[in-house]
């Protein structure tokens, strides 16, 4: 299977950044740092199976992968304040 780019290759659970970076693209700016960390984890857990090539399975996810998700996602708002 070829990819196109790297917007293309699969993403699950441990790919923090990535799905970080995919969330902010989704929600842009109205989700800020202090919003991010407010959101539910069954809320976040929904988002991010929602996402594109995404091929992590819900049993997979734990609280570690969520906060870290979160912790990236505050840092990439951040980078595009």
């Amino acid at each position: 299977m070829a990819f196109e780019d790297i917007d293309d290759f699969p993403i699950s659970w441990s790919d923090h950044e990535d799905i970080a970076m995919k969330l902010y693209d989704k929600m842009g700016d109205d989700f800020t740092e202090s919003k991010i960390y407010r959101i539910r984890f069954t809320d976040l857990i929904e988002w991010v199976l929602e996402l594109p090539n995404f091929e992590g399975k819900k049993e997979d996810c734990n609280e570690g992968h969520l906060e870290q998700i979160q912790a990236q996602w505050v840092y990439e708002w951040r980078d595009n304040q």
